[in-house]
């Protein structure tokens, strides 16, 4: 360790050197920064897992037939039936699949309509897999949804994944508020539009019934009256041809209910050679009933035929009414397509509405609309996994800024020094450039993207105690120097940084090593990279960038020591000072705050 003491000494004795170590560190720090607004580093929740199953939704245009549906559906079946590494492939239409994680969060079980089909896909064990099922769904999405959407026109075809993270709709959610139905319609469609023309956003779709023209059978209460039939008799014959009815029931032995007997005409005998007027009306004119008097009488002449607009279903959410936009990013951070979106709608709108921001809370995100002539207000409100990401980031920051207070405050208490706290919190803060290195390193050798996720934040909060106990065992050890044994500033700090190089090396190879473990997890990969590339720049931080601090800090030196005349220019002092000059701020901050909170509480007691 005594090429070490030589070379930290050699840095202190040069007011050159050490303005080079301190611009050098300043600059890092900035430049790993702005890895995030370029997009070196990405920022997610957690990022995707491979699993062994995943489904695929399609939604065939709503008031579509089962046929419609099958077409597209078999369309998807048969260009998976080509991967090696599908085991199985179940089909279910008309309804979601049994109830699974996917299907809970975001509502298939209440699927029952003929104009929806979804596929289970079950994969080979991730064991003998070489390809994640995110790559695989990333890989096939495009293949898929370019050759069979069009097999009927206006369909969407979405890959959904089990989720790794929290239970939300969808990793983009745009929620459309307002009162007007037709015009909050037409906004959905322009954000949808908005979202399917921004880049890494793909399964965009709108979560709402197509409005759509239908014929209506309306029982004609005089004609059947005159005809001499029944009500009943006529909607039994109509449930029997176009639906299908309980008829009778069967008692088994072997069951303790009775068992229904279901009469149901052929499904060639149901269809219909098209779906205009003149198709419904040959179906009715073929169907006769007998009245009372023995005569035959054609539905023709008791039924009307009436065209209608369908009913779509109303959403709402608070009581207020809105309507449900929702993409999924491809293997991309959600933020950046956000804010593009964002900046897109807020481009599109302002033609015909006052577009305003919402104010800085939970919802920054979201758009308020005002229309220029009617006057009429609606609300677009970001929410889905970007959202739980923005607010998981905000607390585990809020949590890492409490940490950063409770241990500056507790090292005050025990140095009674607003400067030693601050250079240690300072040395602590500085791990963030390995963070950040460490996940541009990661994502340069995965072969997917590698992203900044919550579990990394909580590898630099735990971070905070292991890079603070490095520059605690300097400062003491060179303290204990300067004061008991009268050694020289410099020569001090020298030697405590050579003297505890060992342990604080020891304690972060057994760091890393823990750590690697982790790494490869696809969780916990964050946390793990985090807290190895973090370990490895609070090494460097502490025997370098602290010894300077250190240097220039007066609490370094026994009570009765006199300062002698300063050589060096302003702009190095200044400079060397900042960590110090800003902790002592926030600790007479701190002081003031504290006693006007006892001033305040003692007069309230004398009241």
């Amino acid at each position: 360790m005594e090429k070490l003491e030589s070379f930290i000494y050699w840095i202190l004795t040069s007011e050159f050197r050490k303005k080079m170590v301190i611009i050098l560190t300043i600059l890092a720090f900035f430049a790993s920064l702005l890895m995030f607004p370029s997009g070196g580093v990405l920022a997610r929740m957690l990022p995707g897992k491979s699993a062994t199953t995943y489904s695929i939704y399609v939604d065939t245009p709503t008031g579509s037939s089962i046929q419609q549906t099958k077409k597209v559906t078999g369309c998807v079946a048969n260009i998976l039936r080509e991967e090696d590494e599908i085991l199985d492939i179940s089909i279910y239409y008309g309804q979601g699949i049994p109830l699974d994680y996917a299907g809970l969060v975001k509502g298939s079980l209440m699927k029952r309509s003929e104009n929806v089909a979804e596929l289970s896909i079950n994969l080979t064990p991730n064991e003998v897999r070489e390809e994640a099922s995110f790559l695989m769904i990333s890989r096939l999405r495009p293949i898929v949804q370019e050759t069979c959407q069009g097999v009927v026109p206006g369909s969407v075809i979405k890959f959904i994944e089990q989720p790794s993270g929290p239970p939300t709709l969808a990793q983009i959610v745009v929620e459309v508020h307002g009162e007007g139905i037709p015009q909050t319609r037409k906004l959905s469609v322009e954000v949808a539009n908005i979202l399917a023309n921004t880049k890494d956003l793909v399964d965009v779709d709108i979560m709402a019934d197509d409005i759509y023209e239908k014929y209506q059978l309306v029982p004609d209460i005089e004609k059947i009256a005159v005809e001499k039939l029944g009500i009943e008799q006529v909607n039994n014959i109509l449930y029997l041809a176009f639906e299908g009815m309980v008829i009778a029931t069967k008692n088994s032995a072997n069951r303790s209910l009775q068992i229904p007997i279901y009469l149901v005409l052929s499904d060639e005998t149901k269809r219909l050679k098209n779906t205009s007027y003149d198709a419904i009306r040959s179906k009715l004119s073929s169907l006769t009933l007998m009245n009372r008097q023995g005569l035959m009488i054609p539905l023709t002449e008791v039924v009307k035929i009436v065209k209608v607009n369908s009913n779509p279903t109303i959403m709402h959410k608070d009581l207020k009414r809105m309507i449900n936009v929702i993409a999924e990013t491809d293997n991309v951070s959600q933020v950046y397509p956000l804010l593009d979106a964002r900046a897109k709608m807020k481009e599109h709108f302002s033609d015909q509405y006052h577009v305003t921001t919402a104010p800085i809370s939970t919802y920054m995100f979201d758009l308020e609309l005002e229309h220029k002539r009617t006057g009429d207000k609606y609300l677009l409100r970001w929410d889905g996994e970007m959202k739980v990401t923005l607010d998981t980031f905000r607390d585990l920051g809020a949590a890492f800024i409490a940490a950063l207070v409770l241990i500056f405050f507790l090292l005050v208490i025990y140095y009674k020094s607003f400067a030693l706290s601050g250079i240690i919190l300072g040395g602590s803060f500085l791990s963030l450039i390995g963070v950040i290195l460490g996940h541009w390193v990661a994502d340069l050798v995965t072969t997917h993207t590698f992203f900044l996720t919550a579990t990394s934040l909580i590898g630099f909060i735990a971070l905070m105690g292991i890079s603070s106990r490095n520059s605690l065992l300097l400062i003491d050890y060179a303290m204990g120097l300067i004061k008991e044994q009268g050694v020289e500033k410099k020569r001090a700090i020298a030697l405590a940084s050579a003297t505890r190089a060992i342990p604080i090396f020891l304690t972060a190879v057994a760091i890393i090593l823990g750590s690697a473990l982790l790494a490869g997890d696809p969780i916990f990969g964050g946390l793990g990279v985090a807290l190895i590339s973090g370990t490895i720049a609070a090494v460097f931080v502490s025997l370098l960038f602290v010894p300077v601090l250190m240097d220039n800090a007066d609490a370094m030196m026994p009570d009765d020591y006199v300062h002698p005349p300063k050589k060096s220019g302003k702009f190095f002092e200044t400079l060397s000072s900042l960590f110090v000059a800003i902790f002592k701020k926030i600790g007479a901050l701190f002081s003031f705050l504290i006693g006007k909170i006892q001033g305040t509480k003692k007069k309230e007691e004398e009241k």
